[in-house]
């Protein structure tokens, strides 16, 4: 016999929000950042980024295509749009799996836009170019699903640029070394 708390556990968990869930408030305000024109459809130039999410995250897709508010609001509070963070060290070199339009949904579910020349290059990783915020940029899918883009529209072949982590404690400072060198210590006893 199966214990009444044990299933009202079980019922809590299928039903729980994810942890990190995306709130009412913060999906309404997404929702009127991407409803640009205001007509509570996206329409196709404002689709792509979160068609893509919906590929990605393997949910169903209006057969139309259109995403209406309550399509959009259900897949958000469920982190299909959800953007996530680039690993340190991105595009990291490793064996890439992913398809031609897996790496391209992967750039448009970052918000690039007009994703083209994708190539796999011998470090594993897709390099193309697209466009953000209206200008051309060079970008680079690695095999984790990493999108770095580089900051003037360099060739795909062209390593991206990334801001290299500060210096802690414990790591050597990339500091010039002293000409002179240090001063010889007295042997302790």
């Amino acid at each position: 016999m199966r214990s009444p708390i044990a299933a009202v556990l079980a019922l809590a968990c299928l039903s729980a929000a994810p942890a990190l869930a995306m709130s009412e408030s913060e999906c309404t305000d997404l929702w009127k950042k991407a409803d640009a024109n205001g007509d509570g459809v996206l329409s196709d130039a404002e689709t792509g980024r979160y068609l893509a999410g919906m590929r990605m995250a393997q949910v169903r897709i209006p057969a139309d295509g259109r995403i209406d508010q309550t399509v959009f609001m259900d897949n958000c509070k469920r982190d299909v749009f959800k953007t996530a963070t680039n690993d340190a060290g991105a595009p990291l070199k490793g064996a890439n799996s992913f398809t031609e339009g897996q790496a391209k949904d992967r750039a448009l579910a970052r918000g690039y836009t007009d994703v083209s020349e994708l190539k796999k290059d011998d470090a594993g990783i897709w390099r193309g170019s697209a466009n953000m915020d209206g200008k051309q940029v060079g970008i680079a899918i690695d095999y984790k699903g990493n999108v770095v883009s580089d900051a003037g529209g360099a060739p795909a072949a062209a390593p991206m640029t990334r801001t290299a982590p500060a210096p802690s404690a414990a790591t050597p400072s990339n500091e010039p070394a002293s000409a002179t060198p240090p001063a010889p210590t007295a042997p302790t006893r």
